[in-house]
């Protein structure tokens, strides 16, 4: 059974109820060692923590008249952040910060940025090789609560990557709709960006990958 790190009043009726479940599934399943089970349940806190955050995001979204955009935004992004992966804040309230400043503050902005042409064209061009470059050399970027070892999956993900960041930003490129073109070329310009190691110092977080590879090195083969 793994034992419960007592931190702050905010985060501490998760953390009991996410290792409630965690336990419960120990339980159910005897070949769950510790290592694992730390994992599992760092990833019920993730999954358990977005619903607040989503609720006062979506919320928030409302009342700045921008929740069908706000909506858009997470369907567009969610995808891409999910293959390359990102840094995770320490606390709560710094994750419902951040996820309100990305969600609304790009749809907002989007609507008041108008990309001509051959700028966007140039602005997709770019960002294109900018990405390219960051997905090829740091994505899938994990943290070390949910470290990514198996080669197979980071191939896969790296691969998923590529995929979802160009057809995005074709599809960026293809459409009339300005404020939603914006959406996508800003959203993934920043996620890119969010796997990049300056974002990972700034907010004191480590890949995943690099902390264990030399000591797992039977698990990457």
């Amino acid at each position: 059974m793994i034992k419960s790190h007592r931190k702050s009043e905010v985060t501490e009726v998760i953390e009991q109820f996410c290792l409630f479940l965690t336990n419960k599934m120990r339980k159910d399943n005897p070949e769950i060692d510790d290592e694992r089970a730390e994992i599992i349940n760092y990833g019920l806190q993730l999954i358990i923590g977005e619903i607040p955050k989503m609720l006062i995001t979506i919320t928030i979204a409302y009342l700045l008249g921008i929740l069908r955009l706000t909506i858009i935004t997470i369907l567009i992004i969610m995808p891409y952040r999910a293959f390359s992966g990102g840094f995770h804040l320490k606390t709560h309230i710094g994750c419902i910060i951040s996820t309100i400043l990305y969600y609304c503050g790009i749809p907002k902005i989007s609507e008041y940025i108008y990309l001509y042409s051959q700028t966007k064209i140039i602005f997709v061009l770019c960002a294109l090789i900018f990405g390219t470059i960051i997905i090829k050399l740091y994505a899938p970027a994990d943290t070390e609560n949910v470290p990514i070892l198996q080669k197979k999956e980071r191939k896969q993900k790296k691969i998923l990557s590529y995929i979802t960041y160009t057809i995005g930003l074709l599809i960026a490129l293809a459409i009339n709709n300005n404020t939603i073109s914006n959406i996508i070329i800003f959203g993934y310009l920043v996620q890119t960006v969010m796997i990049t190691p300056v974002a990972y110092k700034l907010t004191k977080n480590k890949y995943g990958y690099e902390v264990y590879k030399n000591s797992t090195s039977e698990t990457l083969a």
